[in-house]
């Protein structure tokens, strides 16, 4: 998996590329460190456009993300979702936990 995070306008924004499982995680983390790192940014932005798989330890690692958004006071939005990233988010009800477009 690929991630990026970057500034766009007001918001931070995490673009993740590829398969999206636990392989994932410390570049996940790392990602996150510097998303929740950026100076004001708020919402937060997760593009899961450019991600062909997730698993259950994807979800897991939206969840962390999702927590420590919350604990820094930061709104976390999915989007770019659409196939079966959509279809596990559905799945999964995480349009209860996350504001997905």
């Amino acid at each position: 998996m690929d991630a990026q995070v970057s500034m766009n306008d007001a918001h931070a924004v995490l673009r993740l590329a590829g398969r999206f499982d636990f392989k994932a995680h410390r570049e996940f983390r790392d990602a996150v460190d510097s998303l929740l790192g950026q100076a004001g940014a708020r919402p937060l932005q997760v593009d899961l456009g450019e991600v062909s798989y997730l698993d259950s330890s994807a979800l897991g690692m939206l969840l962390m993300l999702r927590d420590k958004a919350k604990a820094a006071n930061k709104d976390v939005a999915l989007v770019g979702v659409k196939g079966s990233v959509r279809q596990v988010l559905d799945i999964a009800n995480f349009s209860k936990l996350f504001a997905i477009t």
